[in-house]
């Protein structure tokens, strides 16, 4: 699987230090087990942590017997142990928690919530989008981390396929279409709420869900 869209950096830094809420943690990490780069870079960014501890501390001399096997107190290397994202497909991570029924939402939209904590106020849902479709223009009050699980979508900033992932706030707007080949399923970590722009926006937003 070809994936062009990807965690910034300081997402993948995060999940790295375990600092990320539960949800964007689950969203970023059903990506990264689907994304062979990604892994690296979190393995990266492990390494990078866990040398910055090392660095940061007096650590006293180690006995041979505190290395693991094939390295020695000679050299000084130690592997740092890193969190790898498990390679299982989507459907079976999903399948870790339970999802509720979907809920129309307009726009040839619906919403499934997914049974995770909403730590700090960050919810999980699928997002389902019938082929062809196209949302309104929008931004958010909060930010929210998308995974397209199945089908596609493009907007002004770029095209997004099976995989691909986008992070949004409260800077970007933006109207995706969906493609017209199927429907369009995604994943997704929100804090906040979609806001509708322009005075058709206004109308309908007290009747948006998400």
């Amino acid at each position: 699987m070809t994936l062009s869209q990807h965690p910034s950096d300081e997402t993948l830094g995060a999940f790295a230090a375990g600092t990320l809420d539960e949800g964007s943690a689950f969203v970023t990490g059903v990506h990264i087990a689907m994304c062979l780069s990604c892994r690296e870079a979190v393995r990266m960014f492990e390494c990078i942590g866990g040398a910055l501890i090392l660095d940061s501390h007096e650590i006293p001399l180690l006995s041979e017997a505190a290395f693991p096997a094939g390295q020695s107190a000679e050299t000084g290397t130690l592997e740092l142990p890193v969190k790898r994202a498990q390679g299982a497909p989507h459907e079976q991570v999903l399948g870790l928690y339970k999802q509720g029924p979907w809920k129309w939402q307009g726009f040839g939209i619906q919403s499934a919530d997914v049974d995770l904590p909403a730590e700090g106020g960050v919810r999980v849902f699928l997002l389902k989008a019938a082929a062809g479709s196209r949302m309104p223009l929008h931004t958010h009050t909060g930010t929210e981390l998308t995974l397209v699980l199945k089908g596609s979508f493009s907007h002004e900033l770029g095209y997004f396929g099976p995989g691909d992932f986008e992070e949004a706030d409260d800077v970007i707007n933006h109207r995706p279409s969906v493609g017209k080949q199927s429907e369009c399923i995604c994943l997704v970590a929100m804090s906040g709420r979609l806001k509708l722009q322009g005075l058709a926006g206004r109308i309908l937003q007290p009747f948006v869900r998400i």
